[in-house]
């Protein structure tokens, strides 16, 4: 499979630097929050109230993998594409001010694990797949994702170069039972649970019940603390 591709382009994406001119998903979606609201902008192709999901972002993978959102992610609580981009880096900065604050581990960070944006080879490509599962489960927790939806993110996974496995395991990840604690057990490092457990909240509303709950229960199955758990929603918020 090519996940770590995939990943890198969505970072990309995410952080509005897309591969060979494709869509600047974060300029699209910030300009489409601003009339949001009934003006003919919000017109589906259809004609109804809807948006035409699709047709607005272009044909963005990231914008795909959270279509479901789109009231959310267009009405003003936008997807928090730093923390996307940046989610290595961020995790580990949550760790270090975790450590800073008093919490005990090896300081030295030799234990923790190394970040996505330095792993290489196979350990890079397992860490990708355990962080799209991590996306893909987030973006699920509301229900929301209907039988076109998941047409259509197929399609643009597949416009970012999937080849035919990580297409089929995509597939595979949009009807799979939502079981954080398989999800979890996949984490090699506290780094990756950390890593994990971000960028699930990057694609998550916490005022929604049921995305809330998902992220409620993957921290538990992640070992993460309540402290760290504050760290990483820091981190989240500031990179926005």
């Amino acid at each position: 499979m090519n996940a770590s591709s995939i990943l890198q382009q969505l970072m990309k994406q995410a952080g509005g630097k897309s591969q060979n001119g494709g869509v600047d998903v974060k300029g699209v979606l910030d300009g489409l929050s601003r009339q949001f609201g009934g003006g003919e902008g919000a017109k589906s192709s259809g004609g109804g109230s809807g948006l035409d999901v699709k047709s607005l972002l272009g044909g963005g993978a990231m914008g795909m993998l959270v279509g479901s959102k789109r009231g959310r992610k267009l009405g003003g609580k936008a997807l928090k594409y730093g923390a996307i981009a940046g989610v290595g880096m961020l995790a580990w900065k949550a760790w270090q001010s975790h450590q800073a604050k008093g919490s005990h581990g090896d300081a030295s960070g030799r234990e923790e694990g190394e970040r996505i944006d330095v792993l290489e080879g196979e350990i890079q490509e397992r860490r990708s797949l355990e962080l799209l599962q991590a996306m893909i489960m987030a973006a699920r927790a509301d229900g929301h994702i209907d039988a076109d939806e998941r047409a259509l993110i197929g399609e643009q996974i597949d416009s970012l170069g999937a080849d035919d496995e990580l297409h089929a395991w995509v597939e595979q990840q949009l009807n799979a039972p939502l079981d954080a604690k398989a999800l979890a057990s996949q984490a090699d490092s506290p780094q990756a649970a950390r890593e994990m457990y971000l960028i699930s909240l990057a694609v998550s509303d916490e005022q929604n019940p049921m995305e809330k709950a998902w992220l409620d229960q993957l921290a538990l199955e992640l070992d993460l603390d309540q402290q760290m758990v504050a760290e990483l929603e820091r981190q989240a918020a500031q990179a926005g």
